[in-house]
Order: C-alpha cells, then sequence, then structure tokens
C-alpha cells in the first residue's frame, strides 16, 4: 500500500511513542504494565494498518478505480474479518495472557498521541 507521507510519519510516530510509553512504564510500574503497553501498540498497529487498507479500497471503488463489485464486496468482507480477528487478539491478551488491561489501554493510544503530535507540528509549522 502506498500510503501518504503523513500517514507514515503518524505511524512511524506511534512506533516511537508506544516503545517510550512501555520503557517508562517498565521502570515506573513492572514488567507486566509494559507488556500490555506493547500489546496495546500491536493491537492499535493492526487496527491502523487495517484502517487504511479498507480506506484505499473505498476510495478507490468511489473515484472508479475498482469497477468489480465483487472486488469491492471481497475488500470489505476482508475488513471485516480483519476486524473479527482484531477483538479475538484482544480477548486473548486480556484472558489468556492476562495483560494488564491498563497498559493496553495506553499502548492503544499511542496512534493517538502520535497524530496529536503531528498536528501541533503541523500547526505551528503553518504559523508565522
Amino acid at each position: 500500500m502506498d500510503a501518504d507521507p503523513l500517514v507514515r510519519r503518524i505511524g512511524g510516530a506511534a512506533v516511537v511513542i508506544c516503545l517510550g510509553l512501555a520503557a517508562v512504564t517498565l521502570v515506573a510500574a513492572g514488567p507486566a504494565m509494559a507488556a500490555g503497553v506493547l500489546g496495546g501498540g500491536v493491537l492499535i498497529g493492526i487496527s491502523f494498518s487495517t484502517i487504511g487498507s479498507g480506506v484505499s479500497v473505498i476510495v478507490k471503488a468511489a473515484s472508479g478505480g475498482i469497477s468489480s463489485r465483487r472486488t469491492v464486496a471481497l475488500s470489505l468482507l476482508k475488513l471485516v474479518f480483519r476486524y473479527a480477528l482484531l477483538g479475538f487478539l484482544a480477548y486473548v491478551m486480556i484472558a489468556r495472557l492476562r495483560l494488564h488491561p491498563i497498559g493496553l489501554l495506553i499502548g492503544a493510544s499511542s496512534v493517538t498521541a502520535a497524530a496529536s503530535v503531528e498536528a501541533v507540528r503541523l500547526r505551528s509549522k503553518k504559523t508565522p
């Protein structure tokens, strides 16, 4: 997938933020919480890529780049199954691996934090 440069920057910043949060959490709350942060980072990483691929198919279909309804339907079905897998992974992380749910939330917030950092960076670039 040819991602927009802004989306690539947000994704890269999210990885750095998640690893930084895991390091801080390791020192502050121990390895169990840090493992939860990394697990949340994995979940949001999968979700981030799933959203990107789903949106690109929808945009191509809307612009006439994809004319086959079957291709669009299969792409949307793939999107649904990816989210089902994401829900299953979250269940496994909480119920079976017993990762800390607060750690999962902290890790999952890394994309939001990265988008916020990028928004501030872009805003400060435009302000004289």
